[in-house]
Order: C-alpha cells, then sequence, then structure tokens
C-alpha cells in the first residue's frame, strides 16, 4: 500500500535521481515545464502505451488504429472551433507580472517575495480577463504570410475524424467501432506546472468510438465505467479513483455529456482521463466545411454517427502510477524508498544480480540467465555494490523479482528470487525461472 508521505516534489526528485525524467534544455536553464524522459521514463511510458493498445485495439475487434500527422489543414481547426473557441480566461498580475488563468485562480498565489514584515502577505493586482487561444501557430512554406499559417496540433482527435471516410472505405469496419491514436499534442498552456502533469507538449492517447444516435448514450455509460476499470486494474488504488459528471456550464462547446476519471493527486482530485459524449458535432461541422459527406451508409440505412470519446495522456497517467506506487518505508532500521509499479508498467520486469560482483563463476551464470531472460522481457543485469544497496537500487526503479546467483546456485542450479513488495526470498530452479516469471506477468 502507498504511504501518505507522497509529494510531487519526492516523486520528481526520485524521477530526476534514477533516470526516468529529467528537466529539459537543462544546461541552460531549462524550459518552462518542458522534460525529456530517461531511460527508466521511456520503458514506462513504452509499457503505458502497450497496455492501452492491448485494451483498446489487441483485445477488442470492434477497434483500428491510426497515426494521423501533427500539422493539419488550418481549415481543420476552424471547422472544428478550436481558431474561435479553443481559448481560456488570461489575467495579468500587476504586482508580481505572472499570468494565470481565471477560472483557476484558487490554484495561484503571487510571484512575489513575502514581505519581511510579519502578517504582510502581497497580494495580486489583476487585471480583467482576455480570452488566450492555447494553439501554437507556425508558418508552412517559403513564404511567412497569412496564408502560411498552420497550427500544432491541440489534440490527436480531428485527425480521427477527418479520415472517418478513408477508414470506413478501406476497412471492413461498422457502427459500433472505434478509431484509436497516440501521439503528441500542443497547447500554450498559461500556468503549466505540477512537474509532469500539465504541459505545453504532451502525448494523448484518445478513441472516437462511432455509434448509431439512439445507443449513443449506453455506449457513453460503457466507456466511462471501462475506463475506470483499466486505471483500477493497473493497480490505481480504488479509494483513490472517482468518477465526476461534468455540469452544464463547464461542458465542452462539442460535448453533450461528458464525465471525468479522477485520481486523488498529492494536489489534491484531478482529471486523470475524460469520457465525452461529442454527438455528431465534429462529423457534421467537418462535412459542412469540406463539403464532405461523412456518414454511414448500409444496405438499409444512412445517418452521421454520434461520438463516445474517452482522452486521456500519457504524461499524466505515468505521474498517477508513480505517485500511487511511490511508498516510503523502514525495514530492520534502515529506510527504503520503493515503487510498487504494477508488473507489467514496470520498466524492468527481473534484476539478475550475482551475489559476489567479482565471483567469476557466479557472474557467468548470471550473464547466461541475464541473456536469456532479456529476449523475452526487460531484465537488467547488476553486479556493481554490496547487494544491499543493488536491491534498493530495484526498488526505487519498480523492479517486481530480483534473481539473485549465489554458492548454492553453483551446487544444486538454484536461485533466489526476491519479491519487490513482500520481500520474501525463495528459491527456485536456475531453469525454470524464465517460465516462472513469464507466468506471473501474465503472458
Amino acid at each position: 500500500m502507498a504511504s501518505d508521505v507522497v509529494t510531487i516534489d519526492k516523486v520528481a526528485a526520485l524521477c530526476r535521481r534514477r533516470g526516468f525524467v529529467y528537466p529539459s534544455s537543462d544546461i541552460y536553464g531549462g524550459l518552462g515545464s518542458s522534460y525529456d524522459y530517461g531511460h527508466y521514463g521511456v520503458l514506462l511510458r513504452q509499457n503505458i502505451r502497450g497496455e492501452w493498445q492491448r485494451a483498446m485495439i489487441q483485445e477488442r475487434d470492434d477497434m483500428v488504429a491510426l497515426d494521423s500527422a501533427i500539422i493539419l489543414n488550418p481549415q481543420v481547426w476552424v471547422a472544428s472551433g478550436h481558431v474561435a473557441g479553443f481559448s481560456d480566461p488570461l489575467v495579468d498580475c500587476r504586482t508580481c507580472k505572472l499570468r494565470f488563468r481565471a477560472d483557476k485562480l484558487e490554484d495561484a498565489s503571487c510571484g512575489k517575495r513575502p514581505s519581511k514584515h510579519p502578517g504582510e502577505t502581497p497580494q495580486c493586482d489583476l487585471t480583467e480577463p482576455r480570452q488566450f487561444n492555447m494553439m501554437f501557430d507556425t508558418h508552412v512554406g517559403a513564404v511567412r504570410d497569412d496564408a502560411s499559417v498552420a497550427y500544432l496540433r491541440p489534440e490527436t482527435a480531428q485527425g480521427i475524424f477527418v479520415n472517418f471516410k478513408n477508414v470506413t472505405s478501406s476497412l471492413r469496419v461498422k457502427p459500433p467501432f472505434g478509431i484509436a491514436q497516440i501521439g503528441k499534442s500542443f497547447r500554450n498552456e498559461i500556468t503549466p506546472g505540477n512537474f509532469i502533469f500539465r504541459l505545453r507538449e504532451f502525448e494523448q492517447m484518445e478513441m472516437e468510438f462511432f455509434v448509431r444516435p439512439e445507443d449513443a448514450e449506453e455506449w457513453f455509460r460503457y466507456w466511462v465505467e471501462e475506463r475506470r476499470r483499466w486505471h483500477v486494474s493497473l493497480g490505481l488504488r480504488e479509494s483513490h479513483v472517482r468518477l465526476r459528471p461534468h455540469e452544464p456550464d463547464e461542458l465542452a462547446h462539442y460535448a453533450t455529456a461528458a464525465v471525468d476519471v479522477e485520481y486523488l493527486f498529492p494536489i489534491g482530485w484531478q482529471e486523470l482521463e475524460g469520457i465525452a459524449y461529442r454527438g455528431d458535432y465534429d462529423l457534421r461541422h467537418h462535412a459542412e466545411h469540406s463539403g464532405t459527406k461523412l456518414e454511414w451508409i448500409g444496405q438499409d440505412e444512412r445517418y452521421v454517427p454520434h461520438v463516445v470519446e474517452p482522452a486521456g495522456g500519457v504524461d499524466r497517467f505515468m505521474l498517477a502510477f508513480l505517485c500511487d506506487a511511490y511508498d516510503e518505508e523502514e525495514i530492520s532500521g534502515r529506510p527504503r524508498t520503493v515503487l510498487r509499479l504494477h508488473p507489467r508498467l514496470a520498466p524492468v520486469k527481473v534484476a539478475v544480480l550475482p551475489l559476489i560482483g567479482k565471483d567469476a563463476a557466479m557472474v557467468e551464470r548470471a550473464r547466461a540467465l541475464y541473456e536469456e531472460l532479456r529476449k523475452t522481457m526487460s531484465a537488467e543485469y547488476d553486479a556493481d555494490a554490496a547487494i544491499g544497496k543493488r536491491y534498493r537500487r530495484q526498488d526505487e526503479i519498480g523492479t517486481p523479482w530480483a534473481l539473485t546467483i549465489d554458492e548454492q546456485t553453483l551446487a544444486d542450479a538454484t536461485v533466489t528470487l526476491r519479491d519487490r513488495d513482500t520481500l520474501e526470498q525463495d528459491r527456485i530452479p536456475l531453469e525454470g525461472a524464465r517460465e516462472l516469471l513469464l507466468d506471473k506477468l501474465g503472458t
């Protein structure tokens, strides 16, 4: 069970120390809310993507994949409503010169240094709110003028909608079916922050599920529960996950209804994933602006499908899994920090450790086992430092199991299997170690 001592700062410090996440452009002073992912961060993110693709595509027969371009025809964003309406209310502080979202002032604080006089706290002197479009613009072509303006996509969803006709005409799909996509999106957030919780460059995992209009509400309820279940199945505590329906006045311009899957981060309850009932808004608007009919045509039916959209982000999912897995405890009078990640998410599944790193016979056996294991799972070999220190290193990156080669291995071909969470150590046959771990992973 993860402890209650976790903070965003502790998670960020562990991520930097153990090679999950680094501040981007660090040697130049960094760039606000921009991060690079190190070796273990890359592996963890791959596993999150893999589990999402497994649930959304591999284990279903009503889903297809797509990877659309980041820079689309700018008319896409006119039709979708992003050019006119993808904005947040912005206010400036005349005191500290910082900018804030007017609808999130409860999360903001004045950036001016505290007063030297006890009891005096600087207060922000805010301007009137004004709308701020969050899309990053760029130029396509050799000439920079109004005709060359394009945008970095603020979401992956529109690439799915404009490919609706391509998908239905080239693949054997019919409603109800979904198109799933993972890819980078970009939003010029006014107040990004809290480590990787809110970024200007982030990776989305979105799926648009196309259904008959009369079936939309039933599918909406299905996907709300299915997405909640997915997060819990990968280790998030039930007590830290809840569903929050949107009030009518907070619905996006395209949504008829929406529910957030929220997680209890150290900063409080926050959106983890959103499930929106988009109706026929997107297909209808793209049909009107492009002059292309975007509808389903069957033998005896013809209609514009309605859409249910589960949309989340790799970065925020990663932060939730890290926060939920982070734990501190004391073992035999010594502190231990551990990431209790679900084994399928863990960057490294098993560490192979010779008890004595300079013993040639142990090293030979350990290297052979490592070479065998890494063909079918993410494995790591470590012979540097005392065995206890190596265990602690693996605990901090979330490795669920360690196999230790010792003197007994050389005598009877058994190894010690150490469990990250229980700390139990069992002797198992060396020959069957690979199959045992694959069974534990459910593969």
